[in-house]
Order: C-alpha cells, then sequence, then structure tokens
C-alpha cells in the first residue's frame, strides 16, 4: 500500500498496540482483548483487509503474535441505524473541500457510529479515500466542516488552527442575559468533567477564550453571535452555560439529559456559520459561510 492509501487507512481505522500475554498469533489475542467480537467476525474482517499491520499491510490469520505490535482495525457496527440527515458540499478543489454539516450527524467515527458519519459518507461520495477532517466540530453542533484532500498539502492546512490563522464564526440561540454588557469576552480553565464526556470550568490560568455579541433578540430568547479564539471540546456550549445562557436544547449542558434521544425537530441551537482564512497553497483570501439558518 502506498504512503498516501496508509495514511488513509489509518485516518479511518483505530490503533492497538498489543498488550503483553500468551498469545501465539494477532488474531488470538484480537480476540481475548475485543471479547464482545467473536472469532468469526475476527476472521470475516481479517479476509477481507480489514486489519492492517503497523505499515498499513493486511495481516493474514497467522500473523505471529508480538507484545508492542502495531495493528490498525476498522471499526463496523452491525445493523448501523441511518441517520436521516443529509450534507451539503459547498466547496470542493484538489486540496480542500468545505461541507456543511447538519445537527446529528458526527464528523468521525466514533461509539455506535461508523458508516454513518461525514466522513464516511464523504469518502464514498467524492471517491477519495485521502480525505482528512481539519477539525470537528460536535455531532450535535451543525455547520461548516473543512476537509483536507491532498496529503501533499495537509500540513499547510492542519497549520491554520494551532497557528490560530483560521478566523470562526458561530451562532447560537440561548435565553436572553439582560444584565450582561454585550460584546463580552469570556475566559475559563476548561478540564474534564463528568460524566466522562462533559467538560466544566475549573481553577487556574485560562485555556480558553470566547469572544460574545448580540445579533437578535426576540423576547426570552436572543441569537448570540460566538468568536471563539481557542477550540477547546465543548468550549461554545460550556461557555454559555457560565453567563447562565445555556444554549437552547442542550443534552449536555447545564446537566445531562437521562437517555435522552435524537430529537430531529429540535436540534442544539448551535451553528459553525463561517470561516475566513488566508489560502496557505494559492494565497488567497477564502471566505465560507453555512446556508443553514438556526429558527427560533
Amino acid at each position: 500500500m502506498s504512503d498516501t492509501g496508509f495514511s488513509a487507512a489509518q485516518n479511518q481505522a483505530s490503533t492497538l498496540y498489543l498488550p503483553p500475554g500468551p498469545w501465539v498469533t494477532v488474531l488470538d489475542c484480537l480476540c481475548e482483548h475485543f471479547r464482545a467480537i467473536g472469532r468469526e467476525q475476527w476472521l470475516d474482517r481479517i479476509a477481507r483487509g480489514r486489519v492492517l499491520d503497523g505499515n498499513g499491510q493486511p495481516i493474514g490469520v497467522d500473523l505471529a503474535y508480538k507484545e508492542g505490535l502495531r495493528i490498525h482495525y476498522f471499526r463496523e457496527v452491525p445493523d448501523e441505524k441511518p441517520i436521516p440527515v443529509q450534507e451539503t458540499i459547498l466547496y470542493a478543489d484538489e486540496h480542500l473541500v468545505v461541507v456543511d454539516k447538519p445537527h446529528f450527524l458526527p464528523v468521525t467515527p466514533a461509539g455506535e457510529y461508523v458508516e454513518q458519519t461525514l466522513l464516511r459518507r464523504l469518502i464514498r461520495r467524492l471517491d477519495n479515500p485521502s480525505l482528512v477532517p481539519l477539525h470537528r466540530i460536535d455531532r450535535h453542533t451543525a455547520g461548516l466542516v473543512l476537509f483536507s484532500a491532498n496529503p501533499q498539502s495537509r500540513s499547510a492546512y492542519q497549520q491554520l488552527f494551532p497557528t490560530r490563522q483560521i478566523d470562526k464564526i458561530y451562532e447560537a440561540i440561548a435565553p436572553a442575559l439582560p444584565a450582561l454588557t454585550f460584546p463580552l469576552v469570556h475566559k475559563s480553565r476548561l478540564v474534564e468533567g463528568e460524566p466522562f464526556f462533559r467538560m466544566q470550568e475549573g481553577p487556574g490560568a485560562s485555556n480558553t477564550e470566547t469572544a460574545v455579541q448580540v445579533r437578535e433578540k426576540n423576547g426570552d430568547l436572543w441569537r448570540y453571535g460566538l468568536f471563539p479564539v481557542t477550540g477547546k471540546k465543548h468550549q461554545l456550549r460550556v461557555h454559555m452555560t457560565a453567563l447562565g445562557a445555556s444554549i437552547c436544547n442542550d443534552p449536555f449542558y447545564p446537566e445531562v439529559i437521562k437517555d435522552a434521544v435524537d430529537d430531529y425537530a429540535n436540534p442544539l441551537k448551535l451553528l459553525a456559520q463561517g470561516v475566513r482564512f488566508i489560502d496557505p497553497v494559492t494565497g488567497e483570501q477564502r471566505s465560507f459561510s453555512s446556508r443553514i439558518v438556526l429558527d427560533w
């Protein structure tokens, strides 16, 4: 497999460094390590080239076990439930793909979602296994996601985010905050919360920053413009909660809604609305806007 194919496969696959144990083959180790997956399933995956070695080559059923050996495997969810939403490709060239992601669609495989993800859908739709997301937004959030389409230019686009050379604009609908003066900037330190998938503000030097403005007022609800300087997990959702206005229909903040199911008629009112940056390949000014509109 070429370097290009390997990096693309590696992006889509999960990775396991084989733990210490008494196994004879990699197959034996996988069966013991993932007890919920039967031996027949592993045999089927190996036969279809869905388990790769550290060089990106499909393994054989008799590959000898070795502690620390790197194995890539493709997660598969039987009878995966379809997600009845459709993404929109806003722009595509040989280097960059810009997509409008609807609410509830994950960007990459995780948990119970593998094929029903934005990445897998785009790979099939564009017939490009080299696609890699340049950033991520939450499954519950809608709006713009940028993908690298070419491994040769990928690092140039990836550097836009940690070096803060890209402006991101979000919009949210949340309760009114008449006691606060806008625009304002909220800074705090975000740390892992409870349960494991939540974040929370903690003591110490701030590691997140969001500028907030009011765009429109509609009684008890306001439309806010959010401009994140940093890009931590759930940053905007936690910051709005800290200000006293949790984003409408948020299943995680201020409290987790137990046994929440996806309500397609009432999504989280958070939208990745726009991005602006200088294209590192062409030098052109780029500006993209979501076509999704948050209604009241």
